[in-house]
């Protein structure tokens, strides 16, 4: 089985080692936790300029202290809720100038509630939805000078295809494990609907498989639940496929910056480089699954995504174009 390839143990000091970010603008949601903070450390230890959006500014600050001892760019904290689409809205509007790099990183799981008082499902608003429309207010930032989408997806997307008619998970008996691995395939097919139509203005976005990582994601997994997906071993210590938060930012990084990943886009990377197609000598942690990622299943879930924004947020949002 395969387990590891050679940028598996990388971390994301190695990825900008030697790097200069100077006068470049990084947008990142989810910052205050995870692999966001030592995505943006990295960034911004490498002179790029920070706008972070976090759900708790205040909470924010205590956690992004490693991001702002290391940053020689400027540093921006920002609320932005990606589950209420006038936060994502008014977080968008506080961004100024050329956006050279956007990296949807933030994301849920299992969370104590199924669905938002709006309808939608938590896990789509907040993994695909929100990001979605942040991208389209950012989108005339990004074409300025052309950028880099990079997309956190999750091999948790393997063999879970998206639902068009049922994005909500109203049709069907709710299981929050299921609708957050739709989710990560609706990163997927974001990442490569967004090069197909935004590619001709210098913007691509890639999805990434970050791997195994134990963070505030698994925050409501509790105990038999992390030891039956694998995180846990039997003896209690930890799986050694599990990434370090340092490692597990390295292809984050890797595909917001590598010279190689200039003007592609619609790929799905994985431990610095492109994911491999599950195959029988795949580790259930890792591989990309491409059934998922069919052209009109991607151009479909777009469309859709515009019409609910509009449904949601009216007038405030003027995605005419696409």
């Amino acid at each position: 089985m395969r387990f590891k390839g050679s940028g598996w143990s990388k971390t994301a000091e190695d990825v900008v080692r030697g790097v200069d970010l100077s006068g470049k603008q990084v947008v990142l949601t989810g910052a205050s936790s995870g692999i966001g903070v030592e995505t943006a450390r990295a960034l911004g230890s490498a002179g790029a300029d920070l706008v972070l959006g976090v759900r708790d500014p205040a909470k924010g600050e205590a956690a992004l202290a490693p991001v702002r001892d290391a940053a020689t760019g400027k540093v921006r904290l920002l609320r932005l809720n990606l589950a209420d689409l006038s936060s994502v809205i008014e977080f968008a509007g506080q961004v100024s100038g050329p956006v050279d790099m956007l990296v949807a990183n933030a994301g849920v799981s299992k969370t104590p509630d199924a669905h938002l008082p709006n309808g939608l499902d938590v896990r789509f608003a907040t993994n695909h939805l929100g990001h979605f429309l942040l991208a389209h207010f950012l989108k005339p930032q990004m074409a300025e000078r052309g950028a880099r989408i990079v997309v956190v997806s999750s091999a948790a997307h393997k063999g879970m295809p998206v639902r068009l008619d049922d994005l909500q998970w109203t049709k069907r008996e709710h299981f929050d494990g299921a609708a957050y691995a739709e989710s990560k395939s609706a990163n997927i097919l974001f990442a490569q609907e967004a090069t197909r139509r935004w590619g001709g203005e210098g913007i691509f976005a890639n999805a990434i498989l970050p791997g195994s990582v134990l963070t505030g994601l698994q925050r409501y997994h509790g105990e038999k639940l992390k030891r039956q997906i694998g995180f846990i071993n039997e003896d209690g210590s930890v799986n050694e496929m599990v990434k370090s938060v340092e490692q597990g930012a390295a292809t984050s990084v890797w595909a917001a910056i590598a010279p190689e990943l200039e003007g592609r886009g619609g790929l799905v990377l994985e431990d610095c480089g492109e994911a491999l197609p599950v195959g029988p000598e795949t580790h259930p942690w890792m591989g990309f699954d491409s059934t998922v990622a069919d052209p009109e299943t991607a151009r479909l879930l777009w469309e859709h995504s515009l019409e609910l924004v509009r449904q949601l947020e009216g007038d405030k949002v003027p995605l005419a174009r696409g």
